[in-house]
């Protein structure tokens, strides 16, 4: 049977298969016909290819435009994809920002990819909104039906796992579904439903890496970093379990979790002594956020003075009405605000006059090559000279070598991280390194 519009679309006036806002088919629809194809291609089950597409950074233009504004954008995108959709393709609107799409003459992952990449690159068109335009990018991911065994629910859930891959991997890009990633999907979800155990039973702990002054090298404070060790998983990396932990909606009770334990140790330490917590990108949609913050301090009797927040460019940029808020009512309190990672993220330098940092951290990455990249230590001179116009203390982070210490003095970089002065250790042992360094402060004090 030939799959043209006209086979496809006979049902257009049935509004409980139709997207009341762009006029294409939604869900059920879209899988309706996709059953339809599976069934066509019962007795010869030639490939065909289902995609799934997801519009980048839809939210922050949807929240600087309003919503009226995020509808007329959506429509358009709409518009654009029925325009690209030839005789004997379909398309639909699946959620918010996700739209499906459908080739039944599309046999290959190569030729897949192509569709999809041209699909990415009509979207990335400007977008008409009042006087204004906006621009947007699209993520892909697609399966190919292959055989029999594969029903609609098995080629959706292939393409959801290959756009799970693709957002991943940054703006604009198109993954077509493997075998292996899902293996790798399996394995996050292993890990997901062991974290989400973990943080139920209060098994993820904070490990804490000295802050130092560069000159006199005295601890002047502690970063609170994650470490987990499952009992059937062993040690999962930070790296694996956080980002994670952000997708899957669990980094808020983690976060939580960690904080209250990280200010229960710091307790311990000296006055003069400050404790620095991370906050994700997702945190700071969260106005929630600094309620849970205060909350576990007030708790913990932890004072908010002793508290650095450090948070990232990307998060700043992922809502900067909401971080900005979220920023002011820390700093009402007390906490200091941290910006974490400068100069790798896609903020501009205009953020640091919106904003009121206390202190900025140099990124690891220009560190590590001030000793033999002259662009680097070019750019570490600037952000000095700008930390001091801007009256904020500077961190380096990352700092392994004597060499990149001194260095870093003879710049004007007054604080330091990295592997140099200490690696993250637990609570017991941070405490017996503060012993040790106060033993031999009064021993230097005596002689």
């Amino acid at each position: 049977m030939a799959l043209g519009v006209s086979h496809l679309d006979r049902d257009t006036g049935d509004l409980a298969f139709t997207d009341a806002l762009t006029g294409l088919g939604n869900q059920r629809r879209f899988n309706d016909k996709v059953e339809r194809l599976i069934a066509d291609r019962a007795e010869d089950p030639a490939p065909f290819t289902v995609g799934i597409l997801d519009l980048d950074g839809f939210k922050p233009i949807n929240d600087l435009f309003g919503h009226r504004a995020g509808d007329d954008i959506l429509i358009q995108v709409a518009m654009r994809l029925k325009a690209a959709a030839d005789g004997d393709s379909a398309v639909a609107r699946i959620g918010a920002d996700e739209f499906a799409f459908l080739y039944p003459l599309v046999f290959s992952e190569e030729a897949a990819a192509e569709k999809s990449r041209m699909l990415i690159e009509i979207l990335s068109a400007p977008y008409d909104v009042g006087e204004r335009t906006a621009r947007l990018s699209a993520s892909v991911g697609c399966s190919l039906f292959q055989s029999t065994d594969d029903s609609t629910e098995t080629l959706m859930r292939k393409a959801e796992t290959a756009l799970y891959h693709a957002k991943r991997s940054g703006r604009g890009r198109v993954v077509v579904y493997t075998r292996e990633m899902e293996e790798a999907a399996k394995r996050v979800t292993r890990i997901e439903q062991a974290l989400r155990r973990a943080v139920a039973a209060g098994e993820v702990a904070p490990h804490f890496q000295p802050i130092v002054d560069l000159n006199t090298r005295r601890t002047i404070g502690f970063e609170a970093l994650a470490r987990w060790t499952d009992r059937d998983l062993g040690f999962v990396s930070p790296a694996v379990f956080i980002p994670i932990a952000e997708e899957r909606g669990i980094i808020g009770p983690l976060s939580q979790l960690v904080l209250r334990k990280a200010a229960e140790a710091a307790r311990n330490w000296p006055r003069d002594m400050f404790l620095s917590f991370n906050l994700s990108p997702s945190q700071l949609v969260d106005q929630n956020t600094g309620l849970h913050i205060l909350s576990i301090l007030e708790r913990t009797g932890f004072d908010p003075r002793r508290l650095e927040i450090e948070i990232t460019e990307t998060g700043l940029m992922t809502d900067p009405a909401s971080a900005e808020k979220i920023v002011e009512d820390l700093r009402r309190v007390g906490i200091r605000v941290s910006l974490d990672d400068f100069g790798t993220g896609q903020s501009s330098l205009g953020r640091l006059r919106e904003f009121r940092f206390d202190k900025l951290k140099i990124d690891r990455a220009f560190v590590a090559s001030i000793l033999e990249d002259r662009p680097s230590e070019h750019i570490i001179r600037a952000i000095l000279a700008m930390c001091e116009g801007l009256g904020m203390d500077v961190v380096a982070e990352g700092i392994e070598q004597e060499a990149q210490a001194e260095r870093l003095v003879q710049f004007g970089c007054a604080g330091g991280q990295g592997y140099l002065f200490g690696r993250p250790a637990d609570a017991e042992a941070t405490l017996g390194y503060l012993r040790e360094a106060h033993r031999g402060a009064a021993y230097a004090r005596a002689i």
